[in-house]
């Protein structure tokens, strides 16, 4: 049976070298010329950036390899979140479901495929929120016969989902002070991560702007889940030396699939997985926090070579 494909949604800002490096990645896909291609430019923040974003704009103009390109420039500075709300919510006007990429991340050959496969497979199972193109660094499991797992905390590196689930989130968290004081509801929503309140407290609090925070919180609230890869589709190549996270150890480096696989096999049941749990708590935990300050420090320091 012929995939329903979804278009793939890009946003970018001032980057030029690696939104080259993401749509070139994404132009070599199995599926892209058959892909509908959106791509967000964000206004500039300072005059310092506006050479850079025109040089962006320049490039995105000329963007070809895939079925249909349009691109959206914005006359100002919106931020990385609300140009994603923004931008996600203005596609699923057309379409029943999308795939996300932000201007740091280079794809496998078979992303298209495994994205649109599982977008495809679990459109009506409600219970899957989204779906991860990317998969942290963890252990597989021996015997594993199953390409996607679930966990509780959505991944913004590379995703997709559905109107259907979209349009249900309150961006506005109005029920966030109910929440704050209901114990068991705060340690359930720790099952994706021990820094995941904080955050999401610090939100509430103005403190930082995080569109993806709201985003787990909605899903720990419906309590769907993520599907994840077991072997990741996507390169987060935000950690190089021009790049805005360059002075970040990158403990995100994970294997990256050079398989090309075209099919992929599903669980049975769509629960999280313990095993994978177990790391995910752990990645998150305050010990790995601390470490990977340390190995930031080194890092900066040029003791340790960054990760790729």
């Amino acid at each position: 049976m012929p995939l329903d494909l979804a278009p793939v949604i890009v946003f970018a800002y001032k980057r030029k070298e690696e939104l080259e490096k993401t749509i070139t990645a994404l132009s070599q896909c199995t599926l892209a010329e058959e892909t509908d291609l959106f791509v967000f430019s964000d206004g500039s923040k300072t005059e310092k950036d506006i050479e850079k974003v025109m040089e962006v704009r320049e490039y995105i103009q000329n963007i070809t390899g895939f079925k249909k390109v349009t691109y959206f420039f914005s006359d100002k500075n919106k931020g990385l979140g609300k140009s994603i709300i923004g931008g996600v919510t203005k596609i699923f006007d057309q379409y029943a479901s999308v795939i996300v990429l932000e201007d740091d991340l280079v794809a496998s050959k078979n992303f298209l495929q495994y994205m649109n496969s599982s977008l495809n497979h679990y459109q009506t199972e409600t219970k899957v929120f989204s779906i991860s193109g990317y998969n942290y660094p963890f252990k597989i499991k021996k015997g594993e016969v199953n390409d996607v797992y679930f966990l509780p905390r959505p991944c913004s590196t590379g995703w997709g989902t559905w109107k259907n689930r979209w349009q249900g989130i309150d961006w506005e968290m109005k029920d966030f002070e109910e929440f704050s004081k209901d114990k068991k509801s705060i340690a359930e929503f720790k099952r994706g991560g021990t820094d995941i309140f904080g955050m999401l407290k610090r939100q509430q609090a103005g403190k930082i702007d995080s569109w993806a925070i709201r985003w787990s919180y909605h899903q720990h609230k419906i309590n769907s889940l993520t599907a994840y890869p077991i072997l990741s589709k996507i390169k987060n190549i935000g950690f190089s030396n021009d790049a805005t996270n360059s002075n970040i150890y990158n403990k995100y480096a994970s294997s990256f699939d050079m398989e090309h696989r075209e099919s992929f096999t599903y669980p049975p049941t769509v629960q999280v997985d313990k095993f994978y749990q177990r790391q995910l708590l752990h990645f998150y935990s305050i010990q790995s926090r601390i470490k990977n300050k340390i190995l930031t420090y080194l890092c900066n320091k040029g003791i340790i070579k960054n990760k790729e």
